[in-house]
C-alpha cells in the first residue's frame, strides 16, 4: 500500500474516491460544504433527504458525483461535533476503511480538515491513520491450504493538509506510522503462527534474518551456553521440552558505541501447558501467544531498524516451551538463577518469571539506560484492566510516566500499579530465597515484584501485556500491541537524546 501527504483543498483534486465527514444533525464539515457548493447542492440534498445523518461510523457511498473530479465519494459520519475527541477519530478512520475494503476503490483522498481534534496535529492523525489503514489489509492465512486471499483492492492512500508548513513534519509521521505498523505486522506474524512452527528454534532463525536484513548484531546462546552462565532459573522451564530453549539477543546502533543502550526483555515462551502444574484444556491453544513479548521485541527492533532511529538498542529473547515430562521440573524444585539468588517453585505455570529473571540478570552487561520487560506474565492482570490496558509497573516512575505517555500518543495504553515493599513479603519462601508465586492475591504485583528482585542495578519497567497481546472468540489473533507504545517511547528517546 502506498501513502501520500499532498497540500490543497477538494475542489482542485481529482482521484478515484474521496472521503468526506459529516456531523451528526447533518452537519457538513469544511471539505463538505466546498464539494457541496461546487456539486450545487447535492451533498446537502443527499443529507436532507435522510440516506446520511452524520452518526458516528456510519457510511454512505455516492457514485458519479456532478461537479467533481472524483468517481466516488465516501461520507463517513462523525458523530456530535462538540464530542469528536481521539477515540470517535480513531473509529472514523477504521470505519472508512472497513467500507472501502469491500469495494472496488483503489485510491482515495483523506482530508484531514475534516476531522478536527484540539489536542492533536496532523502529524498525529497521519501516523494513526497509516497504522489503521494497514491493520485493515492484515490477514494471516499461509497455514491454509487455499488462502482467502481476499485483502481489497485499495492500494493507495493520499493524505490532504491544508498548511504547507507542516509538511516535512507530517511526511516523518508517515513514515513512523509505517515502521509501527510495519513492526505491528511481524508481531501478528510470529503470535499467529502455530506453535510447531514457531519454536525457539525459529524465533532464533527469524532474528538472524531480521539482523541480516537490518545490519543489525545477532547472537544466539544455547543450552550449553546458558548453563555456563548459571542460568539455573531458565533452564528450569526449559527442561521438560525437546525443544532446546535459545537466548537471542539483538544489537542495533544508531549512536555511537559510547551511548548506553535502552534493552527490550521480551519473554518468548512459544507454547505453555503449565508444565507439571497443567493448565486446563479450554482455550489451551492460545498459550500459542505466549512469545508475544517476544515477537513485540522483534516488531519494535524492525520499526526501530526501518526509522533509523538515532538510540542504541538491545532486545533480548528468552525462548523455550514450558512441557510437562519426565524431565520437567517440579513444584517444590529449589532452582538458582544467574543472580545466585535461590528461587522455590511452587507452581511451574508461572514460568515466564523464571525465564524473565535470568534475562534480566544478563541485560546488566550492557550497562543499560533503562530496561524494560514484556511479557504475558499473570492472567490476574486480565482480570484487574481487562483486554484494553496493558499492566505497567516500575522501580522508576520517571520511566513510568514516560511509557504511560508514549501509550496515550498512539492510542495502546497502559495504567501503572503500585510496586510497593509491602508486596514482596508475599513471596517469602521457608526453603529458598523467594518463591514464584505469592499466593491468589495482587498477582500481577507480585509477579513484578519477583522481577524487581533481579533489576536493582538499572532503571525498570515491566509491562504485563496478557490481556492486549491477543484476541479471543471469532477475531482470534495477536494484536500486534505493545509495538506502538514501544515504538512511540523510543522515538521519544531518541528526540531526548539529541
Amino acid at each position: 500500500m502506498d501513502f501520500g501527504i499532498k497540500v490543497g483543498t477538494p475542489e482542485k483534486q481529482r482521484g478515484a474516491c474521496a472521503v468526506i465527514g459529516i456531523f451528526e444533525s447533518r452537519k457538513m464539515t469544511e471539505s463538505a460544504k466546498v464539494l457541496d457548493k461546487i456539486t450545487q447542492g447535492y451533498i446537502k440534498s443527499i443529507l436532507t433527504s435522510g440516506d446520511m445523518d452524520g452518526k458516528v461510523n456510519t457510511s454512505l457511498l455516492l457514485h458519479n458525483v456532478p461537479g467533481t473530479h472524483f468517481k466516488r465519494i465516501l461520507l463517513i459520519g462523525l458523530g456530535k461535533e462538540q464530542e469528536f475527541k481521539e477515540k470517535t477519530f480513531l473509529g472514523a478512520i477504521n470505519s472508512i476503511f472497513s467500507t472501502l475494503q469491500k469495494t472496488a476503490v483503489t485510491d482515495v483522498m483523506l482530508f484531514l480538515s475534516d476531522f478536527p481534534i484540539k489536542e492533536r496535529a496532523n502529524e498525529w492523525k497521519i501516523s494513526q491513520t497509516v497504522i489503521a489503514a494497514i491493520n485493515s489489509l492484515y490477514q494471516f492465512d499461509q497455514l491454509k491450504s487455499k488462502p482467502e486471499n481476499n485483502p481489497g483492492k485499495l492500494r493507495k492512500i493520499l493524505l490532504c493538509i491544508d498548511n504547507r508548513s507542516e509538511l516535512i513534519a507530517c511526511e516523518q509521521a508517515m513514515q513512523q506510522g509505517l515502521a509501527i505498523a510495519h513492526g505491528m505486522n511481524l508481531t501478528k506474524d510470529l503470535g499467529n503462527l502455530a506453535p510447531n512452527i514457531c519454536t525457539p528454534t525459529y524465533l532464533a532463525t527469524q532474528a538472524k534474518n531480521l539482523a541480516k536484513t537490518h545490519k543489525l548484531k545477532a547472537s544466539i546462546l544455547e543450552e550449553k551456553d546458558m548453563e555456563k552462565l548459571g542460568m539455573g532459573s531458565f533452564l528450569a522451564v526449559a527442561r521438560g521440552s525437546e525443544q532446546p530453549a535459545k537466548l537471542i539477543v539483538l544489537e542495533y546502533q544508531g549512536l555511537s558505541k559510547k551511548e548506553d543502550p535502552i534493552v527490550l526483555v521480551g519473554k518468548g515462551v512459544t507454547f505453555d501447558t503449565g508444565g507439571i502444574s497443567l493448565k486446563p484444556a479450554a482455550e489451551m491453544d492460545e498459550m500459542k501467544f505466549d512469545m508475544s513479548g517476544a515477537g513485540s521485541v522483534l516488531g519494535t527492533m524492525l520499526a526501530v531498524a526501518e526509522m533509523k532511529l538515532p538510540v542504541n538498542l538491545v532486545g533480548i529473547i528468552p525462548a523455550t516451551e514450558n512441557m510437562p515430562s519426565g524431565k520437567a521440573t517440579k513444584p517444590g524444585d529449589v532452582v538458582t538463577s544467574m543472580s545466585g539468588q535461590t528461587i522455590e517453585i511452587l507452581n511451574t505455570d508461572a514460568e515466564g518469571r523464571l525465564i524473565l529473571c535470568d534475562a534480566l540478570t544478563y541485560a546488566e552487561r550492557y550497562n543499560p539506560k533503562m530496561v524494560i520487560d514484556i511479557a504475558t506474565l499473570t492472567g490476574a492482570c486480565v482480570i484487574a484492566l481487562g483486554n484494553l490496558t496493558t499492566g505497567l509497573m516500575s522501580n522508576d516512575d520517571k520511566l513510568a510516566q514516560e511509557l504511560l505517555a508514549a501509550g496515550e500518543q498512539v492510542a495502546d495504553r497502559a495504567w501503572q500499579l503500585p510496586l510497593w515493599d509491602e508486596y514482596q513479603d508475599l513471596l517469602k519462601s521457608n526453603f529458598a530465597d523467594i518463591a514464584n508465586i505469592g499466593g491468589r492475591t495482587a498477582g500481577t504485583i507480585t509477579a513484578a515484584c519477583f522481577l524487581s528482585r533481579f533489576t536493582k542495578k538499572y532503571r525498570w519497567a515491566h509491562l504485563d501485556i496478557a490481556g492486549t497481546a491477543w484476541k479471543s472468540g471469532k477475531d482470534k489473533g495477536s494484536s500486534g500491541r505493545p509495538v506502538p507504545l514501544l515504538t512511540q517511547f523510543l522515538i521519544t528517546q531518541s528526540k531526548i537524546s539529541n
